[in-house]
């Protein structure tokens, strides 16, 4: 077999964790992602971010999203990606790949016409992009970019989920004798919510069910491809998402099956998400793994399937889960998780226990977000003093244990304020924060 394997990452868009068929949904079908989970790896405690852009700041560096640089010196609620900082795209590159993203960027700034040209995809280690540069959170419209110029203008986001998997196939059908590394990011199932007609009124949860059973069918079209080629050279897929599902705000929101919250918490249904890896050469029955793991752990995970290393000369939060995902390992290697929301700490989890830091309601530091606005009530409501739970045993988060183990509070409260130290907080800036611009370093994350 050649060593290097074709790699297929894919990132879907607010998909909750109780959104697929193999994780519980009662009324969403899909049977293409099932099949892949039970032919791989499926991934029931997977932490992604609070939000999207967050969130696809941590796959392309490997780094808490509160470490990195951007440029000018401030932080955004969703990460504007310095050129200096080194992604995934680049890694691949280097070693040889030919590498495409497809779909939404969101790291160039999240506007459809105020973002970076200079960050978009072909500027972070990217051979082609066909996508957006972010979202259409509301009636706004999206544009279309090819390799940074705008080809549609507004584009139509019912044909965008076929035309990607249109666009990957394409790519995959190239063969110059070098490997693939292909992002692909859709746009769904995010607000607003659209699938084109045959997938219209077919599932039993409205049109955010209809838009990810067609995500479903046309994953399913490329996987099925990828199974049909007789190639030498392995193709490993992960499949994830960036954050939980929309809740208190949009009524056509998805599900974060058993977990407390969503979308904008550090709640587990706001963090935890679908992982599924899957390698067209070997399969592993459905080996269910519930260690942790995080999206900072892509890169570093990636980068050794490809034979590539990691920076050394900067600080990568991520940890390589090869062996773990290969069995190898019976325990996953990452003990810690650092639960940031914005550039706030909100929790950190050691082992099975997870600590909620008191913080008030609708923190003034995190304006313009607002939690109420996208939270029920209990979620969003100010904690007066931190609250444990232990995960394994109370994965819904509703014990509250802190009174009966000071111990363990104590011991959290430490690597809380280790990660305060290293990557800051709302009113701090860690010394392990990186800023490549000239100017001082700020005492406080300063806000773009």
């Amino acid at each position: 077999m050649t060593d290097q394997p074709n790699i297929l990452l894919i990132c879907a868009d607010d998909l909750g964790y109780g959104d697929l068929g193999i994780y519980g949904s009662p009324n969403i079908r899909t049977p293409h992602l099932d099949r892949l989970a039970r032919e791989g790896v499926k991934l029931t405690c997977a932490y992604a971010e609070p939000f999207c852009g967050p969130a696809r700041a941590a796959l392309m560096t490997g780094c808490y999203p509160a470490r990195l640089a951007e440029p000018g010196n401030t932080k955004s609620l969703h990460p504007v990606l310095h050129r200096a900082e080194i992604t995934l795209a680049e890694i691949l590159r280097n070693a040889g790949y030919a590498t495409a993203m497809i779909g939404k960027w969101d790291l160039a700034g999240h506007s459809n016409d105020g973002f970076v040209p200079e960050l978009l995809p072909g500027e972070q280690g990217f051979d082609t992009h066909f996508g957006t540069p972010t979202s259409n959170d509301t009636l706004q419209y999206t544009v279309l970019l090819r390799d940074g110029a705008v080809i549609e203008h507004p584009v139509d986001m019912s044909s965008l989920t076929r035309r990607y998997v249109d666009e990957a196939l394409r790519i995959f059908d190239r063969d110059d004798g070098r490997p693939r590394f292909i992002y692909l990011a859709p746009n769904m199932p995010h607000v607003m919510l659209a699938a084109s007609p045959p997938f219209q009124g077919r599932s039993g949860r409205g049109l955010y069910g209809d838009a990810v059973e067609e995500l479903d069918f046309h994953i399913g079209r490329l996987v099925n491809a990828i199974r049909a080629r007789r190639s030498a050279r392995d193709t490993l897929i992960w499949f994830t998402s960036d954050n939980g599902p929309w809740l208190r705000e949009r009524a056509d929101g998805g599900s974060a099956g058993p977990f407390r919250s969503g979308k904008a918490s550090v709640w587990e249904g706001g963090m935890r998400v679908p992982g599924i890896v899957w390698s067209a050469q070997r399969r592993h029955a459905q080996r269910s793994l519930t260690g942790m793991t995080g999206l900072i752990d892509v890169l570093p995970t990636i980068a050794g399937w490809a034979g590539a290393g990691v920076p050394d000369d900067r600080t990568i939060d991520g940890t390589d889960l090869g062996a773990y995902l290969e069995g190898g390992l019976s325990l996953s290697p990452r003990e810690e998780y650092r639960f940031y929301l914005w550039t706030s700490l909100f929790a950190v989890r050691c082992g099975n226990w997870k600590l909620h830091l008191p913080r008030p309601a609708d923190p003034a530091w995190l304006a313009p977000l607002r939690l109420s606005q996208h939270l029920a009530a209990e979620d969003a409501a100010a904690l007066s003093r931190p609250a444990l739970f232990d995960i394994a045993r109370d994965p819904h988060e509703r014990v509250d244990l802190a009174e009966r183990h000071p111990d363990v509070v104590a011991s959290l409260l430490a690597v809380a304020e280790q990660a305060r130290s290293d990557t800051g907080d709302h009113d701090r800036t860690g010394a392990g924060v990186r800023f490549f611009d000239p100017g001082p370093r700020p005492d406080a994350p300063q806000r773009a």
